[in-house]
């Protein structure tokens, strides 16, 4: 039932001095979309978040269609069906950036190990829960779907019954690559996201502090960007400490615990500006994918998957590197 607010406004006539006006305005509660209603299709936004937008999206595109004399979209209760054309709109939008995963398509899974990032620009504590969330259950599906190196055809697979599955056969560590604004509080985003990533049974092997390349292009600056000598690491080296002091605080030590795929990451470290235990700190984003990129180099039997998130520039900066 739409609830009611009053609202007292200033009415500014030029003839008359400002006057108190009550005004009536109608609100309505928009109710999280029926997965139902889509006629057997999914959501093309990954979350169970995505389902409360959908019904918002559904609430204000009816309104504005039914205040315009669109009758025959006239829908605002989700008893139903939805119109063909709200399915075709709510199973294809696209938004980059947000529960995106995207393979890095430089390595060759056939010959080294995996490498694949999972991309969700969240910045604020109730974000980040949302995001660990996400990231949580898209790992647990991929790791439970093995997927073939190739596509072999019919002929191979009647010489040969040993088909060669990738992903059943690699070991996966998850890793966090992690920026944010220092207005930000990381002692109010790492707890949420680490919580919520253990309520599932993920842990992070190894935390990848960077500084954005984006902030270094300005529009209207001639300058050129610092070498990466010259970038202030001093806020990623912050963060680096809190997420230090909160593992360090984990009395069940489970992230410590977890299985043995970490051993499966590069020990390279004369990229790194400063290594400790649980994280690294990195002078520049590409020297960090480099990283990444070299351990999956180096063991075949390995998948790293890296949630990157914090920035949505941190996210534009990745999807710039890797979908080059």
């Amino acid at each position: 039932m739409p609830l009611h607010l009053f609202r007292v406004l200033n009415k500014v006539d030029q003839n008359t001095l400002p006057s108190q006006v009550l005004y009536l305005v109608s609100l309505q509660v928009a109710q999280p979309l029926d997965a139902s209603l889509l006629n057997g299709l999914k959501l093309a936004l990954e979350g169970e978040h995505q389902y409360f937008n959908a019904g918002l999206a559904i609430a204000l595109s009816s309104t504005w269609l039914q205040r315009t004399g669109h009758l025959e979209f006239g829908y605002l209760e989700q008893t139903s069906s939805l119109p063909e054309q709200f399915i075709k709109g709510l199973t294809m939008a696209s938004l980059q950036g947000r529960a995106q995963i995207v393979p890095d398509r430089f390595m060759n899974i056939e010959t080294t190990g995996e490498l694949v990032f999972y991309l969700d620009g969240a910045h604020s504590p109730e974000s980040m829960e949302v995001c660990g969330k996400w990231f949580s259950l898209a790992i647990k599906e991929d790791n439970q779907q093995p997927a073939l190196d190739f596509q072999p055809s019919s002929h191979e697979l009647a010489q040969n019954h040993q088909v060669h599955y990738g992903r059943s056969r690699k070991n996966s560590a998850q890793i966090l690559l992690f920026n944010c604004m220092s207005v930000r509080d990381p002692q109010l985003l790492f707890p949420r996201l680490m919580k919520t990533c253990a309520s599932h049974g993920v842990y992070f092997k190894k935390a990848l502090f960077v500084p954005n390349i984006s902030v270094y292009h300005k529009v209207g600056s001639h300058a050129l960007p610092p070498t990466e000598s010259q970038v202030d690491l001093s806020w990623q080296f912050t963060l680096q400490r809190v997420w230090e002091n909160l593992l360090q605080g984990d009395k069940g030590g489970e992230a410590k615990n977890a299985d043995n795929a970490a051993e499966d990451i590069s020990e390279d470290t004369e990229m790194i500006a400063r290594n400790c235990e649980n994280s690294a700190v990195f002078s520049s984003l590409p020297l960090a994918i480099k990283w990444l990129r070299d351990s999956v180099q180096k063991n075949q039997s390995v998948r790293l998957q890296v949630l990157v998130t914090g920035s949505l520039h941190l996210v534009g900066d990745v999807l710039k590197l890797v979908k080059k």
